[in-house]
């Protein structure tokens, strides 16, 4: 006994109060449809209820978002359950005790039988049924099909949504934690308005059932006061139905309450001011308003037969107030602009600072795109820009240049232009204000617009209005603004040019930044064993390939290892290469998944090997390339079409000649020797290249 004892106390001793609540309110509420309560309990549980539903519009009103106040739906079930438990509880002390006057269900209900409808039944009738019709047929229809239309978009939008989370995670403008959260943060959009819909019902049926519990008590109390208390039938049908007229009214207005916090929540636009600052900030914004609202209400003031006082006063506030506001917008317009201090002479004289050096990356940018590369108006793109910078130098293994941006009075307003070491090597026009809705290959239906192409990969896309954006995600287009399609742009051609960014200068920064972890090993390399331009030269044959640089530890080791035996950049390479070939794999195939890969035929494979053997430069016979070239680009693409990496397996005394032969004409291939491969990697081959020649 005392062990169980102290196990219970132990249990409840971990239990949080917090996590009681919610168990114990709905035992109560439970609790309360099966055993009888006094008239005291009532009051204090109608009075409750009334609180719970004022608290609920509070908070539905001073939200900022659906999704801050996530547990409406469930809050929407629990208080639908608790007024009928309420209903249940109060007819049955009204049965019982009603014969003994209006206050025999307590004083809540005799307050709202006799205050509010001055104890007139038919009056009392006709409120309630107002008070349904309002709550059934207006507010709880209305917010429902606001709800289930918000439902239907925001799981059409989904796929659209997380796909522009996965481009903005990819050019680097979110981490991985923040990206998870978006698509949570989606997801529970979706779930929320889902529930809503739901919810929404619960609150109909509670205004139904309303209408059948007074008319069940109307009913039921004249049969109970008549035969079985012997009250005269006026007696009775007054005291039960001013009873049952407080016990729906004292039901019925937080049902109204709540039902409107829930049209509150699902019709909210923005989620950056509460209602309240919305309101005031958009209806009360503009005099001109005021002032011709004044001016219609001063005219009907002076109709004779009209409440003159009442409507003249009325205009009078709403002209002061426009002519407040009006005073307002002058003292922000008339705000003292900070003077700037005039220039400095200009000099005329040549100089060697007119000689600059060329930007090794820069950003040009027509007027009309100025804003979002301003730091002074808090532009977009350039924290963007910095994000790129960042995850580059956190995945490929070295810091890019800085990326300097200049506007260009040359360029169309929208146009900008991408120059790599003062050449330009990419370009496009990107709209502020507007969106690009790109179409990833299947869209459920089109969207107006100007029509153009994403200029990172070349994908049809269209220019949008920002009122489009939802419509254009609820088709499945992957919707960006316009500082994120320059920003993967720009990203996308820092990738493809990362040889070209590792000059002599990142390379030693990068040698440099390891010799503080390993100095002996960079000390040992540079200039002892190779020169510092063969090291950038094997990095650069690397980038080249796509292969990040991040494990330097292991390319530093293999060059000393190798490099005094052998000092050609090309064979350091390949060695290189196999030493990285989990990294390198790792990168094609994340997981444990088997590499499902394109190969050779084996009589091709001996022709190539022979070539290579033959000559140093391995050169191909016409024919025979022009049939590689075809044949690899085909099978390239239909492994992109199964969401596969276009990967061709070959031995390594030809994997170099056919990287830079088929590079040229497919892109997006990857080629990998045998000697690359981990041995715990299983290998399927997908496409067998060159069967028929």
């Amino acid at each position: 006994m005392a062990s169980n004892a102290m196990s219970l106390q132990g249990l409840f001793g971990r239990l949080n109060p917090r996590q009681l609540a919610a168990p114990v309110l709905i035992l109560m509420i439970l609790a309360m449809m099966v055993l009888p309560l006094p008239a005291f309990a009532l009051d204090l549980f109608f009075t409750f209820n009334i609180a719970l539903s004022i608290i609920v519009l509070l908070v539905a009103i001073y939200t900022l978002k659906p999704l801050d106040f996530s547990v409406f739906p469930t809050i929407l079930l629990v208080t639908t359950l608790l007024r009928l438990s309420l209903n249940v509880a109060s007819t049955r002390v009204v049965l019982l005790q009603g014969h003994t006057g209006p206050d025999a269900a307590g004083k809540v209900i005799e307050a709202f039988g006799h205050f509010l409808v001055g104890g007139n039944t038919a009056v009392g009738i006709v409120v309630f049924l107002i008070l349904v019709i309002i709550n059934f047929m207006v507010i709880t229809k209305g917010a429902g099909r606001v709800a289930e239309v918000a439902a239907r978009f925001t799981l059409d939008a989904m796929p659209g949504k997380q796909m522009a989370i996965d481009a903005d995670l990819n050019a680097g403008l979110i981490a991985e934690d923040e990206a998870r959260r978006r698509r949570a943060e989606v997801a529970s959009e979706a779930d929320f308005y889902g529930s809503m819909d739901g919810a929404s019902k619960f609150v109909r049926g509670d205004a139904m059932a309303g209408i059948i519990i007074m008319l069940i008590n109307v009913i039921g109390g004249l049969i109970v006061g008549v035969l079985q208390h012997n009250m005269d039938v006026g007696v009775a049908a007054k005291n039960y139905t001013l009873l049952t007229i407080g016990d729906g009214l004292v039901a019925q207005i937080p049902a109204l309450i709540i039902s409107i916090a829930a049209g509150m929540v699902v019709t909210r636009v923005g989620d950056d001011q509460d209602i309240s600052s919305q309101f005031l900030g958009q209806m009360f914004a503009n005099p001109r308003v005021m002032w011709i609202t004044a001016a219609i209400l001063g005219i009907m003031g002076l109709i004779p037969g009209m409440p003159n006082f009442v409507f003249i006063l009325l205009a009078a506030m709403l002209g002061g107030l426009g002519y407040l506001l009006s005073k307002r917008a002058e003292l922000v317009k008339t705000a003292p602009v900070p003077v700037q201090a005039p220039p400095a002479p200009e000099n005329m004289e040549a100089s060697w600072n007119d000689v600059a050096p060329l930007d090794v990356l820069g950003l040009e940018v027509g007027y009309r795109l100025i804003p979002v590369v301003d730091k002074s108006q808090d532009g977009e793109l350039l924290r963007r820009i910095r994000g790129i910078r960042k995850k580059f130098a956190q995945e490929v293994g070295f810091l890019v240049p800085p990326v300097h941006i200049r506007d260009n009075l040359e360029l169309r307003p929208n146009a900008y232009r991408i120059q790599l070491k003062g050449v330009e090597v990419g370009g496009g026009e990107a709209f502020p204000g507007q969106f690009l809705a790109i179409n990833p290959g299947r869209v459920a239906g089109t969207v107006s617009g100007t029509p153009t192409k994403d200029p990172a990969f070349g994908l049809p896309a269209v220019w949008i209005d920002a009122s489009l954006r939802e419509q254009a995600q609820s088709y499945g287009y992957t919707v960006v603004d316009a500082s994120t399609v320059v920003a993967t742009h720009l990203n996308h051609l820092i990738l493809s040019h990362a040889a070209e960014l590792l000059g002599r200068q990142e390379t030693q920064q990068l040698l440099d930044h390891l010799a503080k972890e390993m100095p002996k090993l960079a000390e040992d390399l540079v200039p002892k064993v190779i020169p510092l331009g063969t090291l950038q030269k094997v990095l650069q044959n690397l980038l080249e390939e796509g292969v990040h640089i991040r494990d330097m530890r292991t390319i530093i080791e293999t060059l000393a290892d190798h490099a005094p035996r052998n000092a050609d950049p090309e064979a350091l390479t390949s060695t290189v290469r196999v030493a990285l070939g989990r990294s390198i794999i790792q990168q094609l195939y994340p997981g444990t998944a088997d590499m499902q890969v394109m190969s050779l035929d084996p009589q091709l494979e001996r022709i190539l090997v022979q070539a290579v053997a033959g000559s140093g430069e391995g050169s191909l016979e016409p024919g025979l390339a022009d049939t590689l070239m075809r044949e690899t680009a085909a099978a390239a693409q239909r492994q992109e079409e199964l969401g596969l990496p276009a990967v061709l397996l070959v031995p390594a005394s030809i994997r170099t000649l056919l990287s830079r032969f088929l590079r040229r004409t497919v892109s997006q291939l990857k080629v990998i020797a045998h000697s690359e491969v981990p041995e715990s990697k299983i290998i399927k081959v997908t496409s067998l290249i060159g069967g028929r020649s």
